[in-house]
Order: structure tokens, then sequence, then C-alpha cells
């Protein structure tokens, strides 16, 4: 029946990106965004706010294995974890194999992306209902303008700076995750593409570096963003993410991982030229 059914994911007014989709698993429009997930060939379950990939089974683990990896092992002892968003329940799912987290604070804003995950995709949202996630369905922003917990790593987890995201990218958003955070905290974001959304990274690293003392971009690839290369930010109040990482602590952890391993690690800071230059002020060294 839908042997002829292909997506368009359209990236700004001048790229898409297709794929052959098997069928339809779920489809809905929340109070925030449409929600799709389908079967697809070649790429298995995908997720779709608002036409654009969010995850799919076949590279979900490289972006993962990224956002959470790198900060929970340059922390020395991350206890206590915040993610923003993240509602496919993949980033909180490698938070939790981290032996010394106890407790994993999730606030996503759009409970629909949480129930057609968990009904749709296993495969990231399994953890979800462990004992040490916290799952809130709520405003990302509002919880750490209010909350009184310490948090050792935040995770921002975040879609494209428009609809309901568009206020993670913001210097009161990101002052308030400062007053969060431990003394020795970090926050990693989604940072976009260097390629396509260089002139986000430059907005979004002038915010981080008026509250952190430490600024940085890391990179990954992924099969299935616009451009492929794609980014992370990483501010800190403390720790350098090179520095201070010890790569036998990957070791000793006995984690496997898919995409992340300690020299990788290192080596995500090691940035193109073009990023370099484009980026020249914003990074620290």
């Amino acid at each position: 029946m839908h042997s002829n059914l292909w997506i368009e994911e359209k990236f700004q007014d001048f790229l898409g990106l297709k794929f052959k989709v098997e069928k339809v698993l779920f489809s809905g429009k929340s109070e925030f965004q449409t929600v799709d997930v389908v079967e697809t060939k070649g790429h298995g379950k995908m997720l779709l706010n608002d036409g654009l990939v969010m995850v799919t089974e076949r590279d979900e683990f490289a972006y993962h294995d990224m956002i959470s990896h790198v900060p929970l092992f340059v922390h020395p002892a991350p206890k206590n974890v915040l993610v923003i968003g993240g509602g496919d329940g993949g980033t909180a799912r490698e938070v939790i194999r981290h032996q010394s987290v106890e407790k994993c604070t999730m606030v996503e804003i759009d409970g629909m992306v949480v129930d057609a995950c968990k009904a749709h995709i296993p495969q990231t949202s399994c953890a979800l209902n462990d004992s040490r996630i916290n799952l809130i369905i709520g405003d990302g922003v509002k919880f750490v303008k209010d909350t009184n917990e310490k948090f050792d790593v935040i995770i921002v987890d975040s879609t494209d700076p428009i609809g309901p995201a568009q206020p993670l990218f913001g210097e009161e958003f990101y002052q308030d995750v400062y007053n969060c955070l431990a003394d020795d905290g970090i926050v990693v974001s989604q940072g976009e593409s260097s390629w396509y959304a260089m002139d986000i990274q430059q907005s979004l690293l002038t915010v981080l570096n008026a509250v952190f003392p430490q600024c940085y971009l890391y990179s990954f690839s992924n099969l299935t963003y616009p451009g492929g290369l794609w980014s992370f930010t990483f501010a800190s109040k403390k720790y350098h993410p090179v520095n201070d990482f010890e790569p036998k602590r990957v070791d000793q952890s006995g984690l496997n991982f898919d995409y992340y391993n300690a020299p990788l690690h290192s080596a995500a800071f090691a940035l193109p030229s073009f990023v370099q230059k484009g980026l020249n002020g914003l990074i620290s060294n």
C-alpha cells in the first residue's frame, strides 16, 4: 500500500533529504508541533517533529553517545544530571548507564513525543521507566528558573531554535542553567551544523561566553541530519573537556559504545579550519 511513499525533510529553503517510508506508525499534532513516527527502508523507525528528522534507529547511537558520554566522562563524579528535551529517551538511556549517576531528571515539553516513542521506538525509550529517571512533562525553561536543585551535568537535547525550542538558545535561559549547576558543573547543548547553521553556532556560543568561563564546540558524524557533520556546545565552570578528561575512565567503566570511545572524545574537539575561522574568539583554548 505504501510502497511508493517517500518523506522529504526540507531544510532551510534549498535542501531536501528524502527517505523511503514502509509505513506510518503514528501521526499526531500536539499543542507544540506535529509528531510523526514512520518505519523507513534503510534507517529503521524514524521520529519527525514538524517534518524534521529527530532520530532514526540506524544512527541514533551517534548523537546520544556524544551528547551524554562526553560531559559525563569529563566530570569526575556526576551524580545528579538534568536532561532538557530529549523526548525520544535516548539521552536519558545513556546517562543512567553511568554508575555514578544517582538521578536523571528529564524535562520534556511535549508529552506526545514521549508517548509516541514509548509506543513505537523502544530502542530509544526503553529506559524511561527506570527508577533513576524522574520524567517531567513540562517546560525546561521554567524548570531551570524555578528549581532549587543543583546538577553536576545539564544536557540540553533540543530541536532547532524554532517553535518550542527557541528560548533554549537565549542568554536568560543559560544564566538560569548556570545558577542551577554545581560549582564544577558542565552544560552540553545540541549545537547545530557548521555547514548550514554557523550563524546559530555563533549566537549560541556568544550567549554561552557571556555566562560561562569556558566554552567549546565538538563535532560528530550523523547519517540523517543535513550535512552529516553536526555539533554540540560544551560550557563549563571548571573542567576542560580534553585536559581534564582521563581516557582510562572509559575503559574502567566497562561500558561498550557503538560510536563513542576515548580517542574519539579528544578528537571531537579538533575542529575543521573553516569552523575555527568562523567561530574565532568564541571558543576557549
